[in-house]
């Protein structure tokens, strides 16, 4: 079954079609989830709350550009909405605040298992691991970030300076050893 095919049963409220639907984008849905959310039961409640959203604005997809694009909007934002909720990450430093250089050593990166990079950005502090999720991965502008969480863009801009860092240092301790 073709995607618009697809959108039109769910539409029409076939449970197959829904099925189909979230066995499908689920998996890959739920890696972003959990690059938000640290915990696998919170990323598992928001990729619930997240699907409970798709299907209930699925008439809102206008079978323009991706289905899959438009659900990892939706997914992004429910884990948005519920790191919004914690207000943890809250706590931010202007970029003005920050007073080292970050250097460039781009070649350690590569050198890592995809896995291990994942551990180490979903063990990153709230704030920075928010803003690089949306920043480096799924493509936001820093004026995008700041309007979504509510910050100004050079918090936005601080918090991804930091993650860098945080990553950085932590891929020089792993080569270390």
């Amino acid at each position: 079954m073709d995607e618009t095919t697809l959108v039109n049963e769910c539409l029409k409220g076939s449970p197959k079609a829904q099925k189909t639907l979230f066995e499908y984008f689920a998996p890959r849905m739920m890696g972003v989830c959990l690059r938000y959310l640290k915990e696998e039961e919170r990323a598992q409640d928001a990729l619930q709350d997240g699907f409970v959203k798709v299907f209930s604005k699925l008439k809102d997809y206008k079978n323009e550009g991706v289905l899959e694009a438009w659900i990892r909007r939706v997914m992004v934002n429910t884990c948005l909405d519920q790191l919004r909720k914690d207000s943890k990450f809250k706590d931010s430093i202007s970029v003005d605040d920050i007073g080292y250089k970050l250097e460039h050593q781009d070649y350690i990166a590569e050198r890592l298992m995809a896995e291990d990079l994942m551990k180490m950005v979903q063990n990153m502090p709230n704030g920075y691991r928010v803003v690089f999720n949306m920043y480096a991965i799924e493509g936001y502008s820093h004026q995008e970030i700041a309007e979504h969480l509510g910050v100004t863009e050079s918090t936005s801009k601080s918090q991804y300076l930091r993650a860098r860092a945080y990553l950085r240092e932590r891929i020089e301790k792993k080569e270390v050893k």
